[in-house]
């Protein structure tokens, strides 16, 4: 059995009629069916939400985007945080810049850029920390 289709009349635009025909010329596909996959989709798509269906891709990628902004702000907050604490607790003051004291600089600075490394690779957090932290290295 047959299942009951409803006849409808409706009118195209010059334009939308020709495409109609190109579309229905294949004799396995009649105007009928091309007319009904086209409101079907139609339908389809106004239960969508139309924001979602036109941003959806572009609002997933901003969102990936700014996870990585948030991670780089975490690691800047993190350096900053870790050298104010490296600069308070491990600079001596010293009235001539020599070179043992650049090689002192420099070798602090790498402990810092390794700390660093360390405190993002473990997840430890230097801000906010209750009891302040302790000094590795």
């Amino acid at each position: 059995m047959k299942p009951h289709r409803i006849r409808h009349q409706f009118l195209l635009e010059p334009g939308l009629s020709e495409k109609l025909d190109n579309l229905s010329r294949d004799p396995s596909t009649t105007k009928s069916a091309v007319v009904a996959k086209a409101v079907e989709a139609f339908i389809e798509r106004r239960g969508e939400n139309d924001l979602d269906q036109r941003y959806g891709k572009r609002l997933d990628r901003l969102s990936r985007e700014l996870d990585h902004i948030r991670r780089d702000v975490e690691m800047v907050l993190e350096s900053l945080a870790l050298f104010i604490r490296f600069s308070i607790t491990l600079h001596a003051h010293t009235p001539v810049p020599d070179r043992a004291t650049q090689a002192i600089a420099q070798e602090r600075f790498d402990k810092f850029v390794e700390q660093v490394g360390r405190q993002i690779a473990s997840g430890k957090k230097s801000l906010g920390e209750a009891n302040g932290g302790g000094r590795e290295g």
